[in-house]
């Protein structure tokens, strides 16, 4: 049978067609189908159910199967990854080419990587997603929180936030914004120490991304830095569950308003491992929270007279 005879017009899945050639086998009644079922308009009766998917196949058994398929849409390139890339030497299939072939595919490379950028716009937004990128995988973020500290800093750019301001302080304070709607327990100084960028310029960053953008920030406990803080001081476990006890108590309380959380977390740790036997100085506690040692002491004689 030829193929106009079954498809007269266009073909789509999506739209259900009517066979007149079928009828039920139960009722002889009316057969249509679609993309996920052929059933009968008449009792009901579902005679075939074959989904068709339409997208790639992310899993391959073998190198031919992955020819139709390639990488996902991500907010972390300024393309959404759809641009393509000339290889070097090698063809698809990883065989050798020519001399001629190399050279040709020099120019073609070339002239790609000037036409690349369409404005200078998105140059600056290739370049900041980049740092995103390069900042997240430093600090070992998740692919979430990197897509979304991208997303924040694409925000950033079409509110016109970046002029007058670097791209490294604006990836950086992306970040950080992105931890911090996420609950991550990072520091500005954990970020801009990554980010080769002045701690007070990420600061100011932030602060233009908070108030212009209204981001869904939580507010940072002290409770949330214990965990953290007891793996740098490799702590055992029942110090690091007295010491989160601890800054829950002074959470519910309301004694860590306005305090520094790290050093607050910190000074948990250190009355913790004094009631556990274990002389943790105040030195190593202040150091990791990157605090000084006269914090940790306050901090630690608001949790004697406030909680027990």
């Amino acid at each position: 049978m030829a193929t106009r005879d079954i498809y007269e017009s266009g073909f789509d899945e999506d739209v259900r067609t009517e066979l007149s050639t079928n009828q039920c086998p139960e009722c002889d009644g009316r057969v249509t189908t679609n993309a996920v079922e052929t059933v009968c308009e008449d009792c009901g009766l579902v005679i075939d159910e074959q989904r068709i998917d339409h997208g790639p196949e992310w899993r391959a058994y073998d190198d031919e199967e992955c020819d139709r398929t390639g990488a996902p849409l991500t907010a972390a390139r300024h393309d959404r990854g759809l641009s393509t890339e000339i290889g070097r030497g090698t063809d698809a299939k990883g065989n050798e080419i020519s001399e001629q072939k190399r050279r040709r595919l020099a120019r073609m490379r070339r002239e790609q990587t000037r036409g690349r950028f369409q404005s200078k716009a998105e140059r600056n937004l290739a370049h900041g997603l980049g740092e995103v990128r390069r900042l997240a995988s430093a600090l070992d973020l998740s692919d979430s929180v990197r897509d979304q500290a991208c997303q924040l800093f694409r925000s950033a750019q079409n509110e016109d936030l970046l002029r007058g301001r670097s791209i490294e302080a604006i990836a950086a304070a992306s970040v950080y914004g992105a931890c911090r709607c996420n609950g991550r327990s990072r520091l500005v100084d954990d970020v801009s120490e990554m980010a080769r960028v002045a701690e007070s310029r990420v600061t100011n960053a932030y602060k233009t991304l908070n108030e212009e953008l209204g981001l869904p920030a939580e507010p940072v406990s002290p409770s949330m830095f214990v965990p953290r803080l007891a793996s740098d001081l490799e702590c055992p476990d029942e110090i690091r569950q007295r010491a989160r006890a601890l800054a829950e108590q002074a959470e519910e309380r309301g004694v860590t308003t306005g305090v520094h959380p790290a050093g607050f977390a910190a000074a948990c740790l250190y009355k913790a491992g004094r009631e556990e036997g274990r002389w943790l100085t105040q030195s190593e506690a202040a150091d990791v929270a990157n605090a000084s040692k006269a914090t940790v002491r306050a901090h630690r004689d608001t949790l004697e007279e406030q909680v027990a």
